[in-house]
């Protein structure tokens, strides 16, 4: 068995681009989840060679180094607390840590170097991330969203989401309604 991390991936899409790849470069016999590849044989030099060109061409990377490994578990631990209602309940330094087996306080070092940006930074903009998507589903309040994302308040989710994007939760709602062409009637 060969594993693959494979850096970029961040959602379902992601695992059926790279699946197609996979299929592309003549890999059999494998499984893709976010982050990975597992592969019962390995690629000829050739497949791998055109794997990497194919991953890099569709914005993904192979992780050669641990520390880039560990920034691309941390971005997926954060992803698992961001979306799983479960996950809220502890907060990010425990997640991390049972997820990782590593001490937050080194993980958030490794982070920062490799990345440029705090763990703090980027675990609020995958939370705004999901507020836009729940959002424009159009299916909650924005109080329900506030409660179902962990915000103390709607005040402090709408302050949050104005310091990432520019716009209050309303003026991106209403952009995205303009963009889309559909108009309140």
């Amino acid at each position: 068995m060969k594993e693959l991390l494979i850096k970029n991936m961040v959602c379902h899409h992601c695992v059926r681009a790279v699946e197609q790849i996979l299929r592309d470069v003549g890999a059999e016999n494998f499984n893709v989840e976010l982050g990975k590849a597992t592969l019962e044989q390995p690629l000829s030099d050739a497949a791998m060679d055109q794997l990497v060109l194919r991953l890099r061409r569709d914005g993904f990377e192979l992780i050669a180094d641990r520390e880039s490994e560990i920034v691309e578990k941390t971005k997926h631990a954060i992803l698992h607390h961001v979306r799983e209602e479960k996950e809220k309940q502890h907060n990010l330094s425990e997640c991390i840590e049972r997820q990782l087996g590593m001490s937050y306080d080194t993980v958030s070092r490794i982070f920062s170097a490799k990345e440029g940006r705090t763990l703090e930074k980027y675990h609020i903009a995958q939370r705004i991330e999901r507020v836009k998507e729940l959002l424009q589903h159009d299916e909650y309040t924005l109080s329900e969203i506030a409660y179902m994302m962990d915000y103390s308040s709607v005040a402090h989710l709408s302050r949050q989401f104005k310091s990432v994007t520019g716009l209050t939760p309303s003026e991106y709602l209403r952009g995205s309604r303009e963009r889309l062409g559909l108009h309140e009637i």
